[in-house]
């Protein structure tokens, strides 16, 4: 299993950083037998696997739940787990649910923003952090492209900058320009995860749902399937429906 330190060390030796999420045992575990760097148990089970439609709509109980059962699944993966919408509104409150979080079974933590006395805390408590810049899902009033103009990237690239000095391992570059994700990942220590933020930061990451092609809806402009599991599956279902019907 790579520790934190082992997947900033990735970095250093010039090795890109492979994450997928993933939200159950079964599909951890064939996450793990790929030899994927990193599972992420993202809050995006709120929308792929729960069918709502926001990320903020699910809180601790289903974080717990699912990195539980990923841990089980993944028990040689570093397994990084989301903070929650409202579960990282003061540093006390982060670090009573990232405890939890590391109980369930998380190696790391992710939150949104830059939020330095919450990290500062988590740190306090030897908890390693994963950042998340750009677009922030929990927050976001529209999913368009982050950093396009000329403040909004000085920003970003500031909140980068202030985050790896506070010694965060890594941090998600989430739907920014290209350019401006690789010039963050060649300014800072911290291992950049991009999630359609081009091909120049130091990993990515991908939605298991997406990656796998598990539906049938428009996908992301920055996602590449490797698999079409829905229409594999859907095949399956309707053999099944003609075996029941149409029994030999």
């Amino acid at each position: 299993m790579r520790s934190a330190k082992e997947v900033l060390e990735m970095k250093q030796k010039g090795e890109k950083v492979s994450v997928v999420t993933a939200y159950d045992a079964a599909f951890a575990a064939i996450a793990e037998a790929a030899g994927v760097d990193q599972i992420l148990v993202g809050d995006s089970l709120a929308n792929v696997l729960l069918g709502l439609k926001s990320t903020a709509e699910i809180g601790m109980t289903e974080m717990e739940i699912f990195t539980a059962a990923v841990r089980r699944g993944a028990p040689d993966t570093h397994v990084i787990a989301d903070m929650p919408y409202l579960s990282d509104e003061t540093p006390a409150l982060a670090v009573k649910n990232a405890k939890r979080l590391v109980e369930c079974g998380a190696n790391s933590v992710k939150l949104e923003g830059a939020k330095l006395d919450v990290i500062r805390a988590l740190h306090s408590e030897g908890i390693p952090v994963m950042g998340h810049l750009g677009l922030l899902p929990q927050t976001a009033k529209s999913f368009k492209q982050c950093g396009r103009t000329e403040e909004e990237a000085a920003r970003i690239f500031e909140e980068a900058r202030q985050l790896d000095e506070l010694g965060i391992y890594a941090f998600v570059l989430e739907h920014i320009p290209g350019e401006l994700g690789a010039r963050i990942s060649g300014a800072v220590k911290a291992v950049t995860i991009g999630i359609g933020a081009g091909g120049g930061t130091d990993g990515q990451v991908l939605v298991m749902h997406d990656l796998l092609r598990m539906h049938n809806r428009k996908l992301p402009p920055f996602a590449t399937p490797q698999a079409n599991l829905y229409e594999a599956a859907k095949l399956g279902f309707e053999k099944y429906v003609q075996a029941v019907k149409h029994p030999r």
